[in-house]
């Protein structure tokens, strides 16, 4: 029987991935001049992947690669305005109010009454422990995880220190390729919950077929689906 829930965050509980789109049109007015929007969206996902690995996830390091981005396509003659409004618009992502999708808080509030309730996020620590805080549901979870990233080991160590392993644990969210199919790699179940246009990085197939994966069309029917698996 499961004993423990794991939740990502950011689209799985509350709005994120359409803050970026919308910042990343208003980037692209910015720099309308210099490089046509399908140029320009590939060279930011370029910048991107490039800084990972240095910037980490999240709207940080979005903004300065759209900095990086802006620097390239101009060829260094980009505006110091430009560069004020790219860093402006990083301010406002980080302010924006928190939105909790449709039905996140009965899923979590029902679950935490008969499991132990983990958050498992990746991205700028301080950015999601202020999301989390406002969002309301601090007080509901028995354990928050901020990771550099999700994988199978990741997975094998959060349901182990706060569970009872990741055999009897099951990660919920709207991403397979991070929060999905890593947790199932550990031992563990996955549920899909797509939300909108995904992340080009964040991309992957389905498990289809797979006797630990499942998909939702959203969090209404977790928790019945949680009382069902064995």
């Amino acid at each position: 029987m499961l004993t423990t829930i794991g939740f990502d965050a950011d689209d799985t509980l509350w709005q994120n991935e359409a803050y970026f789109r919308l910042t990343q049109e208003r980037f692209a007015d910015l720099l309308r001049d210099h490089a046509e929007p399908q140029h320009l969206s590939e060279r930011l996902l370029e910048a991107e992947r490039r800084n990972i690995g240095a910037y980490g996830f999240g709207v940080k390091g979005f903004t300065l690669s759209m900095i990086e981005t802006a620097i390239e396509v101009t060829e260094g003659r980009v505006p110091a305005s430009v560069i004020s409004e790219i860093l402006g618009s990083g301010r406002a992502m980080l302010d924006h109010p928190v939105e909790l999708l449709p039905h996140a808080r009965d899923a979590v509030e029902a679950l935490a009454q008969s499991h132990r309730i983990v958050l498992i996020t990746k991205g700028d620590l301080l950015h999601q422990e202020r999301k989390l805080a406002q969002s309301g549901l601090g007080d509901l979870f028995h354990a928050v995880e901020i990771v550099s990233d999700k994988t199978a080991q990741t997975y094998q160590n959060v349901f182990a220190r706060h569970g009872t392993g990741p055999e009897q644990a099951l990660m919920v969210g709207n991403s397979l390729k991070s929060d999905v199919i890593p947790a199932i790699e550990a031992g563990g179940f996955g549920v899909y919950v797509p939300h909108g246009v995904t992340w080009a990085l964040e991309s992957a197939d389905e498990p289809q077929g797979h006797p630990r994966y499942a998909s939702m069309a959203d969090l209404s029917t977790l928790p019945e689906f949680v009382r069902s698996t064995r």
